[in-house]
């Protein structure tokens, strides 16, 4: 499946042309990204292609900056889901992993799912038809579209993996990562309000299954909140606090 580029747009700190060409260099080597555009007044970077969001704020972490996604694709074209676990053990700490989704034509998406602290081994994404989580995975009905696997198998210390979406770390031997860009042949608008599993098992839910709601999320240039009205919180005061609960988006 040929992916039809889309506009992300990221939040970046920078200062001065030194952290613009630090950033610019950090993108000009990264296949899939057809354009980009750094605004050093606003500190907004713009990049237009087919690569997972997951993978340009990896690029820009490594220059030392941080990045959030404002938004991607076109209005209404968006979704996210936080990956949590019901596992009584993970009560400190169970945001798992994030999904975001991005339309990039009437019946074409694509999901950049990223899951954290996991034992290592094949898992097996899927959309379920409900959005019930009150028994975790298990209330979220059946089937409503199967999902390519995806292989956790990136040590956790890692801080590559780590960075990706933020989350915290259980025992560093036993914790692993991983990241896949995964094609849909759905809308947006046909998952909002139903929920992502991600099962040890390919056909049948396990019961420690990750699992949470798709919501709907900006497209590029609809989010441009620096403070959030209700807290008072900078973006970036708001991303700390998300990291310490086990998540940055």
């Amino acid at each position: 499946m040929t992916r039809n580029p889309f506009e992300i747009v990221f939040a970046v700190p920078m200062e001065c042309k030194s952290c613009v060409d630090s950033v610019a260099n950090a993108l000009k080597p990264l296949e899939g990204i057809n354009k980009f555009d750094i605004n050093l007044n606003s500190n907004l970077v713009t990049t237009e292609g087919s690569l997972p969001p997951s993978e340009i704020v990896k690029a820009i972490q490594s220059t030392g900056r941080d990045a959030i996604i404002r938004g991607t694709g076109k209005p209404d074209s968006a979704g996210v889901c936080i990956l949590e676990s019901f596992d009584p053990k993970d009560i400190q700490q169970p945001v798992k992993g994030l999904a975001r989704i991005v339309q990039v034509s009437s019946k074409d998406a694509f999901i950049d799912l990223t899951v954290n602290g996991l034992p290592k081994g094949i898992y097996y994404p899927s959309i379920r038809n409900s959005g019930n989580l009150s028994r975790g995975a298990l209330s979220t009905g059946s089937l409503f579209y199967k999902l390519d696997s995806i292989d956790v198998n990136i040590p956790s210390n890692s801080s590559t993996a780590i960075n990706s979406i933020g989350a915290a770390t259980t025992t560093k031997e036993e914790s692993y990562s991983g990241q896949s860009f995964l094609y849909a042949h759905l809308n947006v608008s046909e998952l909002i309000g139903r929920s992502i599993i991600l099962s040890k098992f390919q056909d049948e839910i396990s019961p420690d299954s990750l699992c949470g709601v798709i919501a709907r999320s900006a497209g590029a240039w609809e989010n441009d909140k620096q403070i959030c009205s209700c807290s008072g919180k900078t973006v970036w005061q708001e991303r700390n606090d998300a990291k310490g609960k086990g998540l940055a988006v």
